[in-house]
């Protein structure tokens, strides 16, 4: 037996004989996403699964993205004679539950169950705050589309300058699929960087005087407002803009668990449980679809851009409203919680805390920030929504 041809045998047969350049580049890539999400704890939650599935994906001869009968990629596939469905990569059979949607919306679910929509009634002015906040969308989806990019491809990328991934994820998996992998790394990388592009926005488009502002405490909601707002705004949502019920719906099951005080466990599960199941579902399967050969093109390049443009325009267009709310009340409002209508919940409202205690140590913005900050999940939902009816998905 000849020892040398069996080692070459076995490097024949290995995933680095097989590995190419685009492959390799990914795998640099997902250790580079490691590293944000581990050491600088940068979105880790879903960064961290992201880039590992980014890693798996790239591994050659793995296998774990494979689809023989093609039931679940994108574009021209390849059949494999006599394949089953079994014989689909076990991350290629998890990804059903993105490419349906159930992911992001069980997700949404768990973040209503997580969210207190009192401020927003408290004071709901931060309703427009929230809208203002999208205008990164528009922007987007105009430039993309002069880019080159379809209208169906452009409104996936806009939805980016939401700041919000579920929303992101589900619109890009209807609307331009092929496109999931990059709108995903590009809208949860900036989410986790909002803490570093925000601020000189804000600093640039305030004065210190109105970084200064105090705000008065909002008044006290009652038991039956929260527990009335989910209903509400699920049937008038659904009504206007019926490709908005998946995601409102749910975030809104997930609210009233939260504030109906009969469903404890429910409440907990979805809180806890549930969601960190399937945001490791999620993030795995995600990341697993960017593989080198459709990932590393322009057109990625393109997406990260106008994806870091989308953010700061819905930053300026929540802090632009907040100044003309901060005039119209005599110095009532301080600008800096538009910023926070951007809906990467409570990251957003805690860099206005942040920023505002700096210029006025007695300041205490989080929570009137977060009445946007909550409002900027609905709207993004909704924007997507509209999108997606526009567009007949």
């Amino acid at each position: 037996m000849d020892i040398i041809e069996i080692v070459k045998g076995i490097w024949a047969s290995s995933g680095f004989e097989a590995l190419t350049i685009q492959q390799g580049i990914m795998l640099l890539v997902s250790f580079v996403l490691m590293f944000l999400a581990i050491k600088k704890k940068y979105e880790p939650m879903l960064l961290l699964p992201i880039a590992f599935g980014m890693m798996l994906a790239n591994l050659p001869l793995a296998g774990l993205m494979d689809d023989p009968l093609g039931l679940m990629s994108v574009g021209e596939v390849e059949i494999v004679e006599g394949a089953h469905w079994y014989d689909t990569g076990v991350l290629r059979l998890i990804y059903a539950g993105v490419k349906s949607g159930i992911f992001p919306c069980l997700i949404f679910m768990g973040v209503g169950a997580m969210t207190d929509f009192g401020p927003l009634l408290a004071r709901p002015v931060s309703l427009i705050l929230g809208a203002a906040a999208q205008l990164g969308i528009y922007v987007a989806f105009a430039v993309a589309i002069a880019l080159g990019f379809s209208p169906e491809e452009a409104a996936a990328i806009g939805i980016i300058g939401g700041a919000d991934g579920p929303t992101a994820i589900f619109t890009a998996s209807k609307m331009a699929p092929h496109l999931l992998a990059p709108i995903s790394v590009a809208a949860y990388s900036y989410m986790a960087l909002i803490p570093i592009i925000q601020p000189p926005i804000m600093k640039a488009l305030t004065t210190k005087k109105e970084r200064e502002i105090k705000m008065e405490q909002g008044r006290k909601v009652s038991k039956t407002e929260k527990i009335i707002f989910p209903v509400v705004v699920t049937v008038l949502c659904a009504l206007l803009i019926p490709s908005t019920a998946p995601l409102i719906g749910m975030l809104m099951l997930g609210n009233i668990f939260r504030e109906c005080g009969v469903v404890e466990r429910l409440s907990d599960t979805a809180q806890n449980s549930l969601t960190n199941i399937v945001t490791i579902l999620l993030g795995v399967t995600v990341g697993a679809t960017a593989n080198g050969e459709t990932f590393l093109t322009l057109d990625t390049i393109k997406i990260i851009a106008l994806g870091l443009m989308a953010f700061c325009f819905s930053t300026v267009g929540g802090l632009l409203l907040g100044k003309l709310l901060c005039v119209i009340t005599k110095g009532k409002i301080n600008p800096l919680i538009g910023s926070a209508g951007v809906s990467a919940v409570p990251m957003a409202a805690r860099v206005s805390q942040d920023v505002g205690r700096k210029y006025n140590p007695t300041n205490f913005l989080l929570m009137h920030a977060m009445g946007p900050n909550v409002a900027g999940v609905i709207g993004s939902a909704v924007a997507a929504g509209f999108m997606m009816m526009l567009f007949g998905k």
